[in-house]
Formats: structure tokens, sequence, C-alpha cells
């Protein structure tokens, strides 16, 4: 039945409710909530493609740190001094906070105090993704935003571009991913673009003697040095993950991982596990409208981590802040 929670004994006692996500949760409580993103970021997501990758990027790091809580929107406060998540290293390049700060505003102007922060993150990059031609999913609501926000959280858990396929295996397992999922998710640096320091070793250092990798292609490795990372220093040029091909949702992220062209450390670790070599030579040989298929259902699993429902943690009155 929609909107019932299983409620157990022990719950009622310690006066804790854990109910389900849903499909159209706001349905009653806020009817236009789902309109009002969609229509904002179809507005103006095609003006600014590139947001699309902001925002997946961001929908993913929030939920492997403590679920989809919207916790990597929590800002360092004076009064605590506590290091958000926002402030971690994978996060530093992390962008996309004001134009969440936006779609609140739109739905508290509607609804005050009813949209979680969690639930924007997650319908604004479903539907980013959708209006630049990528697949859509679906995107039960009911998340409701964290309490804590803890920057040393996010630096170890969050896959990071220099991880071996041993790690990430690991750090998808911790949230219940499988190896599938490890490799369709991936799938989004399609669209990703990425800053010189997560290549850089691959290029100038990789052993601490002043080597390249010998993993990474030598003409792209070559490229990369002569176009774009001129040194081992730049930390502001930005690289396309999927050069020719970054504003189109599609396959040629994994042909060039075939190639050996695989810009991060932990895009070619896919290459070196027989079973994730494996299905990406399956996503190769099938359709874009399978692959999308497939990315939608890891999608759906991801946006259902550790998620906060009923009567944990709150709804947020400034996506930025714990309410007071």
């Amino acid at each position: 039945m929609k909107g019932f929670c299983w409620i157990l004994v022990f719950v009622v006692i310690f006066g804790w409710v854990q109910c389900d996500l849903q499909m159209g949760f706001y349905g009653t409580s806020c009817p236009k909530a789902e309109k009002i993103v969609q229509d904002y970021v179809n507005e103006h997501i095609p003006n600014a493609p590139s947001l699309a990758a902001t925002l997946i990027r961001m929908h993913f790091h929030d939920c492997f740190v403590r679920g989809c809580d919207a916790s990597i929107l929590l800002n360092v406060t004076s009064s605590s001094g506590n290091q958000t998540e926002k402030v971690a290293t994978p996060n530093q390049t992390v962008r996309g906070f004001d134009f969440i700060d936006r779609l609140k505003s739109l739905l508290e102007a509607e609804c005050p105090g009813i949209v979680s922060c969690a639930d924007i993150i997650a319908l604004a990059a479903r539907d980013s993704i959708s209006i630049t031609g990528g697949p859509s999913w679906k995107v039960p609501t009911g998340r409701r935003d964290g309490l804590l926000s803890n920057a040393s959280e996010a630096l170890n858990q969050i896959p990071a571009p220099f991880d071996n396929i041993t790690i990430l295996i690991q750090k998808f397992a911790n949230k219940s991913l499988d190896l599938k999922d490890l490799v369709l998710l991936s799938g989004a640096h399609t669209i990703g673009i990425a800053h010189c320091p997560s290549v850089s070793n691959r290029l100038y250092n990789f052993t601490g003697v002043g080597d390249r990798d010998p993993s990474l292609d030598s003409e792209y490795a070559d490229n990369l040095r002569a176009t774009k990372c001129r040194t081992q220093n730049d930390t502001t040029t930005i690289l396309e993950m999927d050069p020719g091909s970054r504003k189109t949702f599609d396959l040629s992220y994994y042909t060039l991982l075939l190639k050996r062209r695989g810009l991060f450390e932990s895009d070619s670790a896919l290459t070196t596990n027989s079973n994730t070599l494996a299905y990406i030579n399956q996503l190769l040989q099938g359709s874009l409208q399978n692959f999308f298929s497939e990315f939608a259902l890891s999608m759906e699993k991801m946006g259902q981590i550790e998620v906060k429902t009923g009567t944990s943690g709150e709804i947020r009155r400034n996506c930025a802040v714990v309410n007071s």
C-alpha cells in the first residue's frame, strides 16, 4: 500500500520509523515538486550541459558517504569547526551547489519544509542526464537529509581516480554494489571532465622515478603531456574523459578503455579483472539502448544506498546547514 510503513514492535518502543522510498512520494504533500525540478533543469541545463556531469557526480559522491542524504552539501560551520564532505579532496572539484540551492528555494516557496535536499540531488541528476540525451531512470523519493558530514569519511569511502581494481571492488561492495554496477556507473565518465592532478602521476612520475604508467597508451599519454598537462604541477587544465564524445552519453568511453586510453587509473583498472572486462565487451557488443537500460538499473540501485526515511534525519530548510 502506498505510503505504508512497516513498524516493528521494537521500532515503536524506541520511537524510530523506517519507510521505503516511493514513486511519487510528494504526490499529496507537494504535488508540483518533481515538475518544478524538471522544468528548472530543462530550462537551464541545455545552456550549460556540462552541469549534467557535475550533478550526477554530486549524486554519486553523496551516496557513497553516509548514503544518499545530501551530507555533501553541508558547509563547515564556525560553531563546530568540523571539516565536512564538501571540503574533502574528492569533492573540491564538485560543482553545482548553487544549482541545488536555487532548486531548493523554488521548492521551499511552493512547499516549505517538505522536499529534502537529498531528493533534489537525485531528481536533478536524473533529469539533467535525460535532457542532454542520456538515459532516464526511476527516482523513488522520500529521502531525508542527514545531520552529519565528515571530510575524512569522504576521503576514505569515495572511489578515487588512483584506485586499483581490488580497492574499487571493495568500495562498491561496501555499498552493496557489485562488479556490474562498478562497470556501469563508471560509464558516466563518458560525459565527465577531470583536472590534471588526477592523472599527473600517470604521465610524469608513476613509480616515483619520473616514469609514465606503462598501462596508458603511449600516443595518448604523449598527447596529454604535449597539449594538456604540460607540467606535473598543472592544477587548472580541464581534461575530457571521453575525448571527442564528451557531450554525448554513449559507449565510446568503453571503447577507449580497450584501447588503453582510460584517463584515470581507476578507469584502466576495469580492464584488469576478467569479469569487469567481460562485461565491458558485452556492453560494446550490445546496443546503446541496452546500455541505457542497464545504466538506469544501477543508478536506481545506487540512489537507494543507506537512505534515511521516516523519522530519521530531517528536511533541511537550507541545504548547506542543518536546521537549528
